[in-house]
């Protein structure tokens, strides 16, 4: 990194180690780096380019510097030229300015001023300054808050505050994408395009075990929001849990042939709302068991049994599979411990089940349930484009299905849906006519002789039987595919889903 000249006769303005306390250390900070930074863009025109993206007024230790840095940028948004006489009338009449020797120190820094090569190095050190000083002030608070009693928030709600505090930091002035270059995005393309040509079923994505639906989505994709939404009792849970078990299981790392490593499957995180980690492992016990859930609650199971739950649970030890079934998480909450989860070990799909039951940022007014949702829907959002991986999220649906003739789910049907269906790249609604036909059952009508009633007994059955064992995915908003519907096969016994197989005369599983 460059250093002033030796001539360079800028004195700092505010000396922060006049403090003679022998206990007394001063914060980081460097006004002479501030002063030849400014001197440089009072100097260069195209200085600014090279710092504005990630510099901030308030990055400044010296109030002063800050306000002639705003003052600067300012003018270039307006197309103007900043320089000391462009900004003296500006600074007249700021009397801190005037404690530093008035308008003439915007000419002092100027005539001071270093090369243009050095101005991203000065913004550099004074943005990394700026950190530390944050860093400083970020450790005391939480010093502080962890002294002050308090019987609202526990200590666990202090250490997630004091992460997300401590990540927010760390993304202060961060570039992670900015402009990117046309050819290096079309490059990503092909590769993507590249690998899911080579890959079985073609799934570009995270894959979901269903075979019709990794054709219609291609897989979950990295950075997506993904709604899976139903009435009570449709399986959106049964489902979900699926999912997740079929990433985890799928999941391996391949050698490509230009030595690259690519993921199939992946390491899922299940956030569980609603019911607790023992009931969400017990359905998946079920599934692949194949003994009813109710059966193994009960203990109504047999020698044979135990031993079939034996092999299952030797299997599902090595699945990278994660359940949080912490209530009410605030979606801060959900974001810190999807981040310490990627950090510690892998994490390529999260499961939230389901929307309805996060809570917004903690200490937030819930007056308004539509703006919490919003908030909600943003927030898994952002994590999904901030961890690049998918969100497959659950989420109810009003009672107005009830209401149609024709029960099968629309997009108005959302609860909050204006926020949800805005912020998600792909919304599935999961629709079991059966269980409506089941409700459906004919009765005799006091008006109806028996053989109407016998006719429309017989249309009855013979429609149960043709839905029998299937549910709908209705893929009603897709951002980067086509919509449409697929049939899963569902075995209720062990809240099972598979792929349906039309032409199949037995259980319907292929």
């Amino acid at each position: 990194m460059a250093t002033l000249s030796s001539d360079t006769t800028i004195t700092p303005l505010h000396q922060a180690d006049g403090n003679t306390d022998p206990l007394y250390r001063a914060p980081p900070q460097n006004t002479e780096i501030e002063a030849a930074l400014l001197g440089a863009l009072l100097t260069h025109d195209r200085a600014l380019e090279k710092v504005s993206e990630f510099l901030r007024a308030d990055h400044f230790f010296e109030p002063v510097h800050g306000r002639i840095y705003g003052a600067i940028e300012t003018l270039a948004e307006t197309g103007q030229i900043a320089s000391p006489l462009t900004l003296k009338h500006i600074f007249e009449r700021d009397d801190a300015l005037a404690d530093a020797g008035g308008a003439e120190y915007l000419f002092d820094i100027a005539a001071n001023a270093p090369n243009i090569i050095n101005a991203h190095d000065y913004a550099q050190t004074i943005h990394d300054l700026y950190l530390r000083r944050q860093l400083i002030t970020l450790g005391e608070d939480i010093v502080n808050d962890a002294y002050t009693p308090s019987v609202e928030e526990r200590a666990s709600g202090q250490i997630e505050a004091a992460e997300q505090k401590l990540y927010d930091l760390s993304n202060v002035g961060e570039l992670e994408r900015g402009v990117v270059d046309l050819k290096d995005a079309v490059y990503d393309a092909i590769k993507t395009a590249e690998e899911a040509y080579k890959r079985d079923g073609k799934v570009v994505g995270v894959t979901s075990g269903f075979k019709d639906l990794d054709l219609k989505l291609g897989g979950l994709h990295s950075s997506d929001l993904l709604i899976l939404a139903g009435r009570p009792s449709m399986g959106k849970t049964a489902l979900a849990t699926n999912i997740a078990f079929n990433a985890a299981k799928a999941f391996k790392e391949i050698k490509n042939e230009h030595g690259e490593v690519v993921t199939q499957g992946g390491h899922v995180l299940f956030f569980s709302l609603e019911m607790s980690a023992e009931q969400l492992a017990g359905r998946i016990l079920s599934e692949q068991s194949e003994i009813p859930s109710d059966q193994i609650r009960r203990g109504d199971i047999k020698q044979d049994d135990f031993d079939r739950l034996a092999f299952a649970a030797q299997e599902l030890n090595s699945l990278p599979l994660y359940i949080d079934d912490t209530p009410a998480l605030t979606v801060s909450a959900l974001r810190t411990r999807a981040r310490r989860l990627k950090r510690q070990k892998k994490l390529h799909l999260i499961v939230v089940d389901y929307l309805q039951l996060l809570q917004g940022s903690a200490g937030g007014r819930n007056d308004n349930r539509v703006q919490e949702i919003s908030e909600i829907t943003r927030g898994l959002k952002t994590l999904a484009k901030e961890l690049d991986v998918p969100v497959l999220a659950l989420s109810q649906l009003s009672r107005q299905v009830e209401n149609r003739d024709d029960k099968r789910p629309q997009l108005s049907d959302l609860r909050e849906s204006g926020s949800i269906e805005q912020d998600a790249d792909v919304v599935m609604f999961i629709f079991r006519e059966e269980y409506y036909l089941e409700k459906a059952e004919p009765i005799i009508r006091n008006d109806e002789d028996n053989i109407k009633f016998s006719e429309r007994s017989q249309k009855w059955a013979e429609r149960i039987e043709q839905v029998r064992n299937t549910a709908s995915i209705i893929i009603a908003k897709q951002r980067h595919g086509p919509v449409g519907t697929i049939d899963l096969y569902f075995d209720g016994r062990f809240t099972r889903f598979a792929n349906y197989d039309r032409h199949h005369d037995g259980d319907g599983f292929n």
